[in-house]
This record gives C-alpha cells, sequence and structure tokens, in this order.
C-alpha cells in the first residue's frame, strides 16, 4: 500500500508539471487489459474455479455443523459428489458470463461451456478408469461396482450438463449490453516487454507464489492426509475452516503483489500469470505427497502407489484450479483499481507534431480541433500552453 501510495503521488506530480516520460506501471495502461492468447481455455478455467470453490465452501460448512459422522468417510465423499453436480451451474455462468463481458455476446462461447464442462471431469474420468482397472486386477475392495460407476455416469449426464448449458445461457445473457468497462483503452499495436533478470521472469515468480500460502495450510494438511489415507479420524472442522479461510487471504494477497511487481517491470501479460501464481500452491501440495508418501506413511505395492498419487494428483488439480481463480480475482480488481485511479487516457489534440504524419492535412485537423473545442459543454475547459501540445482536460 505504501509503494502504491507513493506511485499515485509521482503520477499526479508529473501531471501537474510539464511533459514527462511515464515509467512503470503506468506506461502499458495501453496494453494491461489485452485479451489473453487461448482466452476461451482461460475462461473456462476461471468458471471451473468457481465451480470447485463452491463446492469446497459448501462441504466445509456442512462440516462446521456436524453433519458428516467421523467414522463414515463415505457420507463425505458422496455429499462432494452431489455437490459437485448441484454446483456446476457456477462453472457454465462465470465462463460464458467472463467470455462475453470480454469479447462480446455474440462470439463463440459455446466452445468456452464445453470446455468449462470437461477441463475437471474428463481428468477424473481418465485416471478413475485406469485406478479402477488396477483395483479390479488386484482383487481389491477399493475397485467401484459396476452399478455405481453408471449412477455416477447418470448423475454427470442428467444433472451436471444440463446445469452448466443452463448456468452458461444465464451468463450470456446476463453479459447483454454490458461490456468488460475497462478502465484504459487497448492500443492495437502490442508493447514490447523489456527483458528481466532470470528471477523476475515467470518461473520464479510462480514458484514464489506457491510457498507463503502452502506454509499457512502445511499443519492442517498433515492431518488431512492422516485422515483419508492413514485411517485416523479428524474432526476439527472449524479448524479447517479457519486454514481454509488464511489460505484464500494469503493466496489473494501474494498474487496481487507480484502481479504489481510484474506490471512494475512493464510486463502486460498478466491474465495468465496471476492464474498460474495463485494455482501454485498445488504444486507444493503434491510435492508434499513424496515427502508424505516415503517419510510418514506405511504404504508399498503397485496398487497403494498407484492409488495414492493418482488420486492426490487429481486433488492438486482441483486445487491449482480453484487457487489459480482466486489469484485472477483478485488481480483483476487490484489492476481495475489502480488504473482507475490515474488519468491514463488524456485527449491531446497535437498540431505542432503533425510532421511525423505527412499524409495528414494540417488544415483539415485544425478544422476538427476549432469544431471540436466549439462543440464542447460548459463543464470542458480547454487549457492551452505554449510549452507542450494543446491539450484539452475535462
Amino acid at each position: 500500500m505504501r509503494v502504491l501510495k507513493n506511485d499515485f503521488s509521482r503520477y499526479s506530480e508529473q501531471d501537474l508539471e510539464e511533459e514527462e516520460e511515464e515509467t512503470g506501471w503506468k506506461l502499458i495502461y495501453g496494453d494491461v487489459f489485452r485479451l489473453p492468447p487461448a482466452l476461451p481455455v482461460f475462461c473456462a478455467y476461471i468458471g471451473t474455479g468457481a465451480q470447485l470453490f463452491s463446492l469446497i465452501v459448501f462441504l466445509l460448512l456442512l462440516a462446521v455443523m456436524n453433519l458428516f459422522y467421523p467414522g463414515n468417510r463415505g457420507a463425505m465423499y458422496t455429499a462432494a459428489i452431489v455437490l459437485y453436480a448441484l454446483t456446476a451451474g457456477t462453472a457454465g455462468f462465470v465462463s460464458a458470463h467472463l467470455y462475453c463481458r470480454l469479447t462480446g455476446p455474440e462470439s463463440r462461447w459455446a466452445t468456452t461451456l464445453v470446455l468449462s464442462a470437461t477441463l475437471f471431469p474428463v481428468p477424473l474420468f481418465l485416471m478413475f478408469v485406469f485406478l479402477n482397472t488396477v483395483a479390479i486386477a488386484y482383487n481389491s475392495q477399493a475397485a467401484l461396482p459396476f452399478g455405481s460407476i453408471v449412477v455416477i455416469l447418470f448423475i454427470w449426464i442428467l444433472v451436471t450438463l444440463p446445469l452448466n448449458i443452463i448456468g452458461g445461457i444465464l451468463g450470456r445473457n446476463f453479459a447483454k449490453g454490458k461490456d468488460f468497462d475497462a478502465p484504459c483503452r487497448t492500443k492495437k499495436i502490442p508493447r514490447q516487454i523489456p527483458p528481466v533478470v532470470w528471477y523476475r521472469q515467470g518461473p520464479c515468480q510462480v514458484f514464489m507464489a506457491g510457498f507463503l500460502p502452502f506454509s499457512a495450510i502445511y499443519i492442517e494438511l498433515h492431518y488431512i492426509f492422516a485422515s483419508v489415507w492413514g485411517h485416523k479420524l479428524y474432526t476439527l472442522y472449524g479448524i479447517l475452516l479457519i486454514a481454509f479461510i488464511m489460505l484464500i487471504i494469503v493466496t489473494s494477497f501474494i498474487t496481487v503483489a507480484l502481479t504489481y511487481f510484474q506490471l512494475a517491470i512493464e510486463d502486460h501479460r498478466w491474465w495468465w500469470r496471476s492464474l498460474f501464481c495463485g494455482g501454485s500452491t498445488g504444486f507444493f501440495i503434491y510435492t508434499y505427497c513424496f515427502f508424505y508418501y516415503f517419510g510418514r506413511s506405511g504404504m508399498f505395492g503397485f496398487l497403494q502407489t498407484s492409488f495414492f498419487f493418482g488420486y492426490m494428483l487429481l486433488a492438486s488439480y482441483a486445487a491449482f484450479i480453484m487457487l489459480g481463480t482466486v489469484g485472477f480475482a483478485s488481480s483483476l480488481v487490484f489492476v481495475r483499481r489502480i488504473y482507475r485511479a490515474i488519468k491514463c487516457d488524456e485527449v491531446r489534440l497535437n498540431v505542432s507534431g503533425l510532421a511525423v504524419c505527412p499524409e495528414w492535412d494540417r488544415s483539415w485537423v485544425c478544422m476538427m480541433i476549432t469544431d471540436a473545442v466549439a462543440k464542447m459543454p460548459a463543464w470542458c475547459t480547454p487549457h492551452w500552453t505554449s510549452a507542450r501540445p494543446p491539450s484539452i482536460k475535462c
């Protein structure tokens, strides 16, 4: 906050003084809201993360209200499946709404809707098929019966998919007549990004972004692993809810800070970077799996190894999507707020600088300026100075 306050003071002084060269994050105001590459995939990840976030919140609230018996872990698994199906409309709504706000309601938003319905369920289904096949080959009781598999498929086809489509249609309808409302207009030609040292590049930022949030949940993560894989009872759901709130807060703040550092070095590619910075905690969670498996658990053999690392890979992937969505949402609010607080779209009508564009007619431009000044409202006062090109400030 102190750094931002100093930036605002410096930029305000530059507006009052003579024309100076802009530096830092204000310099890239014409590129900071440029749409990211692979926009349908990006919006689908944000929608899926919103669905997983709502799923975790509802699951924790039910656990805090003591609706789950600690000795019956199957009840929580069943509740997670049902809640995932019922919150599918969130993924469709958020992904379609965001995509249509960025590109318009007449764009190809159906692609984003299909991706939001498959980004998480398809890897989950493929991993489940593989692990269930391994369990059947070992004659293990962990193999899910064929009837249960059919029920889960019917839930996805009859509940999850329709709710996702309905949510997407509602998101598109709510986006009609509403644009993204970016504080700054995007320039046609993207600005060249200056080179930076290695420790300020993307991989290092992503690594630093995941360390602090992971340290906030490290202790509770050990008890969760012991409960799920060590057959121990876990009843401190209130503490788990507090740890989850701390995780969200720390992820938001660290992602916002790294986004600011990225914009300060004149790098406007913050969309995907904020997603990866927020979701990098998922990489640390999966790295912790190796420490827990070889140092704390007594599991061995291909069956137990495949089950542990297979399902934990899905859990880490879900954490990556959910926390990445939190990081992007926090960064979006932050970026919009700081660029609204500065005057980055001052209209300057330059006559003396027409030499750089010889194809322009000087008399025609002067006529346009005179006509614009004559039609200005009373609350718009022209300021003409001889030290710099004429400007109109409202």
